[in-house]
Formats: C-alpha cells, sequence, structure tokens
C-alpha cells in the first residue's frame, strides 16, 4: 500500500477515536475479557496421579540405647497426700485403710504411743492429713485441734525417720484471715447461715449484735437480709475457729441496723459494737441470760404444766440443754445463791436502780451470795431442778420487785457513744467497713446470678 494511503488510513482512525471514544473502549474491554476466558477454557489440566512416577527408599535404623531409661524409672519413687476425717467407729487399722495405708507397723504404733492415740480418743470428725510412699508406708501424719487459749492451737505430728516413727505435740498460733458474706432469711437464721456456708458461731454473734435492736425469735421475716465480714482462725491453712465478727448489717423488715467492732486506743480501753455513727450497741442489760436460744414459754398467761391451771407466767422460758452456760445480763451482785422452792437452784442478781434478775432450775451454781458479777459472766448450768418438766432456763426481770418483759427492758437500757478523743479513728475506720459490707452484699447477687 502506497505510503500516501498508509497515512490516510491512520487519519481516519484517529478522528473516529475521537469521535466515539466510549464506544470504542468498551469494544476493546469486549475483545480482551473473550480472550482471557477462551484463554481459561484451553488451559490444560494436571496430570493424573496415578500416572506419576513413583520411588521407594529404604534405610536403616539404629535404635537408641532404652536401658538406662529403665533402670532411671526403675529407681523413681514419689510421695502421695491425703486428708479425711475421723469417724466414731474408727480404729487405727480402719482409719490407715480409709487412706490407703497398708502398714502393720503404723497401726501398732497408733495403738502404743499415748501422743497417737489422740488421733483416735475425743469428738470424731477432726482431719488427719497424712504423707504415703507409693508402697503404700505411712511418712507423716498431722492432725490439728483447738486449745482453751483462743490464740493458739496444737499439733500432732508423727513421723518416720531412719530409727523407726516418732511423735510430738506441738503449739502455734492461729493465722487470722477475713471472709465476707451474705445471706437472706426463708425460714430461720441458722438456717439461711447454712445456706451461705456461714458458721453457726458467727450466726450466733449476729444476734447477740444485734438483740436490741431486733427480737431474733420473733420478729424475723422472711426476705430479711444481712451481711457480714468475720475472722475465721486458720491452723495450717485448716479452718478450725471462728473468730470475731467484724462488721456487720441486717435488714429486718426492711429496715437496716449496722454494726462494727471498734476498740477505743489505750490499754485499759474495752472494744465493743458501735453503729457506723459511733453509737455503742453495748446497753446496760443483755435481753438473753443464754446466748441465742429458742424461747420456749414468752412473758405471758400460759397453762402451767405442773399445776394444771393458767396463770401469768411473769418471767421467759430459754429452751436449752442441760449444762448450757447461763450468764448474767448486767453488772451486779449476787444477794442468793442457792435452793429455793420450784426454782430449785436459782441465782438472784441485784443491778443498780433497783433493778433484779432471777435465773432458775438451774443444774449447777456457779457463784456465791456477796459476789460481784460482770455482764455475761456464767453464774450456772442449764438444767431442770425444781418445778421443771425439762432443762431450760428460767429467768426474771424485776424492776422494784415487780416482774417486766426482759427483752423490753433491755431495748430501753441506754448505750454509750464512741469517746470524743477516739472519733477520727473511728470515722476513718467506718468508712472502710461500709465499703466490705458494700462488697459482702454483691455476693448473694452472683450467688443469685
Amino acid at each position: 500500500m502506497p505510503l500516501f494511503d498508509i497515512q490516510r488510513q491512520l487519519h481516519l482512525a484517529a478522528a473516529s477515536v475521537s469521535r466515539h471514544p466510549k464506544r470504542l473502549a468498551a469494544g476493546f474491554a469486549t475483545l480482551l475479557l473473550g480472550t482471557a476466558v477462551t484463554a481459561f477454557g484451553v488451559a490444560p489440566l494436571a496430570p493424573d496421579a496415578s500416572e506419576l512416577p513413583v520411588r521407594q527408599v529404604l534405610e536403616a535404623v539404629q535404635p537408641m540405647p532404652t536401658q538406662a531409661q529403665a533402670d532411671s524409672l526403675s529407681d523413681f519413687h514419689f510421695n502421695l497426700f491425703r486428708t479425711d476425717s475421723t469417724r466414731g467407729s474408727d480404729t487405727a487399722d480402719s482409719l490407715l485403710k480409709r487412706l490407703n495405708i497398708d502398714d502393720a507397723a503404723a497401726a501398732a504404733f497408733m495403738r502404743s504411743d499415748s501422743n497417737a492415740r489422740l488421733v483416735l480418743t475425743g469428738r470424731p470428725g477432726k482431719n488427719v492429713t497424712v504423707e504415703v510412699s507409693d508402697k503404700q508406708q505411712l511418712l507423716k501424719l498431722s492432725m490439728r485441734w483447738p486449745t482453751d487459749d483462743e490464740t493458739l492451737f496444737k499439733r500432732l505430728v508423727i513421723e518416720r525417720n531412719a530409727s523407726g516413727l516418732s511423735s510430738r505435740v506441738e503449739t502455734a498460733p492461729y493465722v487470722s484471715s477475713t471472709r465476707l458474706a451474705s445471706g437472706s432469711i426463708q425460714t430461720s437464721l441458722f438456717a439461711a447461715t447454712d445456706d451461705a456456708r456461714i458458721p453457726d458461731g458467727v450466726a450466733v454473734q449476729m444476734a447477740e449484735i444485734f438483740s436490741g435492736d431486733i427480737d431474733f425469735r420473733r420478729a424475723l421475716r422472711k426476705g430479711d437480709r444481712f451481711n457480714v465480714v468475720y475472722e475465721t482462725l486458720e491452723a495450717d491453712g485448716e479452718a478450725l475457729r471462728t473468730g470475731r465478727v467484724m462488721s456487720a448489717e441486717f435488714v429486718n423488715a426492711g429496715k437496716p441496723f449496722q454494726a462494727m467492732w471498734f476498740q477505743p486506743p489505750g490499754l485499759d480501753s474495752k472494744g465493743g459494737y458501735y453503729t457506723l455513727d459511733g453509737k455503742s450497741l453495748r446497753r446496760a442489760f443483755l435481753s438473753s441470760p443464754v446466748e441465742f436460744s429458742r424461747i420456749s414459754s414468752g412473758f405471758s398467761m400460759r397453762f402451767h404444766p405442773i399445776l394444771q391451771k393458767w396463770r401469768a407466767h411473769l418471767g421467759t422460758d430459754f429452751a436449752a440443754s442441760t449444762g448450757t452456760p447461763a450468764r448474767t445480763v448486767g453488772d451486779g451482785v449476787v444477794t442468793f445463791s442457792g435452793v429455793q422452792n420450784g426454782y430449785g437452784n436459782v441465782v438472784f442478781v441485784k443491778h443498780r436502780n433497783n433493778n433484779e434478775t432471777v435465773y432458775a432450775h438451774l443444774s449447777k451454781l456457779l457463784v456465791q451470795r456477796g459476789q460481784n458479777v460482770s455482764q455475761g459472766q456464767t453464774i450456772g448450768l442449764v438444767g431442770a431442778t425444781g418445778w421443771a418438766t425439762g432443762p431450760h432456763l428460767h429467768f426474771e426481770f424485776r424492776v422494784n420487785g415487780a416482774q417486766q418483759d426482759p427483752m423490753t427492758i433491755a431495748r430501753q437500757s441506754e448505750t454509750t457513744p464512741v469517746p470524743t478523743a477516739a472519733l477520727p479513728l473511728f470515722r476513718k475506720l467506718a468508712a472502710g467497713v461500709n465499703a466490705q459490707l458494700q462488697a459482702a452484699a454483691t455476693i448473694a447477687q452472683t450467688r443469685a446470678e
């Protein structure tokens, strides 16, 4: 084609492109797409795996020596640790068998050694921890129990050494830890604390703390709730004793009551429970002469079980087992301690302002006439002497010789506030107590969720 014609065709093509740029671009794109599809359609597939060549390679493997490892395992020994509680029917052999110990020498030692016999003497339910070899031989046994000293516990240790088994009894201090708990009343205070896994000792303390404001025998309502912070005294990590309630909150019939333990600075100062705004909860008179107990007969008319007729019951009967400590409800002086008609063994205590209390049907008298007694002091043991059909404590509160309802007297008795000098420290501690009680309240919410 002549050069002139070629230049003319190129000029015409350029003019066409300038006039129809979109139409040409779309056509060019369609051409490319069609080419790509065509290329995909004709791409060759991979070869069939069955047609590929296979080559087998064989090599000799030399085993590693295992005798050294076997010798090492034959010399390997391990110890096991187990814990169980003693039972009333236990013997040395049965206890060791339950702990998976097959050791005749250990059983014989527990029967003959005076310290070792402590494991099975006294009350059952003591936790026993043992260390045992892989051949079921006793290597070490330990057991802990509380003492009369609230700060110390006893520890029995039986240990195997080169010469055989030996025993020793040690004394050690408790380690105090703080626990938070909460609960809700459905039937009774003790049922609620059981559901919340709170020791009975804590329930008794709460009833004592709020006894001046709440009648725990008659005024509890379903839905009442409580939060509590208390001490647990531990021996080698085992909770052996319930310590003091440090703070508590009880909501009764929608009304909240709070308390905290506080001991003002000073060697001679006594600790006590106060409301969070500084008012003492210690009243001149306790509401009960025994620790929290069910009232079997209140201050009212009743049918007398012995005289077989209706008559005014001008006192309060507290159901309690024989031997339960009976305590004086306030400071005073013993004016009578002995036997008196239907009262049986009875103690009369004179208090200030012509107040007098009577403690009857006692099985044992622990005070004498003329003796000074302080609030909470044990003056005798509950019994069934005199005109009594069963063991209980008959209690009277007399004002100017006339019997009065002891619960009413307790609520009306005066209280004392936190000393002025100790108020700054008290307020600082009270703020922390309030936060702890709020934290305790969340436990019940978490458990419910």
